[in-house]
């Protein structure tokens, strides 16, 4: 327990720095090795459908759209799908293309009542590069972490 301890506060505290109101904010490889070490932790990608058809997926990971695709409205029914999927008392960390949704859905599940939310900074594909690109700086995939083509 001592690495997940110490990962867990880490995100703790980076999050009291930013004045988040959710439990922490974790990298993407803190997030993944939070996953495997915490027993019912979930993972929930909120990017879009499209997203995950042509971008790609992380196996096992919870995926409910923040953002409705096609028009990208938010949607309905995310809380009410969060808790189909998801245990209020799990650890839950939120994840979508760069860090921005799931800073919203960390938000709006803390206010749900999940009390162990954690946003997933960088998201699947990181920041912009200075050519508009992602992949190249930052998040999920360029971590070298699971994922698939859909």
């Amino acid at each position: 327990m001592g690495k997940l301890t110490d990962l867990l506060g880490l995100a703790r505290r980076r999050a009291q720095e930013l004045n988040l109101p959710y439990a922490g904010a974790l990298t993407p490889a803190e997030a993944c090795e939070v996953w495997q070490l915490a027993p019912g932790a979930r993972l929930v990608d909120v990017r879009t459908r499209a997203e995950w058809d042509w971008v790609g997926r992380v196996p096992g990971a919870v995926e409910i759209e923040w953002l409705s695709y096609p028009g990208n409205q938010v949607n309905p029914h995310f809380l009410a799908q969060l808790k189909r999927e998801v245990d209020p008392e799990a650890l839950v960390m939120f994840m979508c293309r760069s860090g921005g949704r799931s800073d919203k859905a960390a938000r709006a599940a803390t206010e749900a009542g999940y009390p162990e939310c954690y946003n997933v900074l960088e998201g699947f594909e990181g920041d912009l590069d200075a050519n508009g690109r992602r992949n190249r700086i930052g998040g999920w995939r360029h971590a070298g972490l699971p994922w698939r083509q859909s």
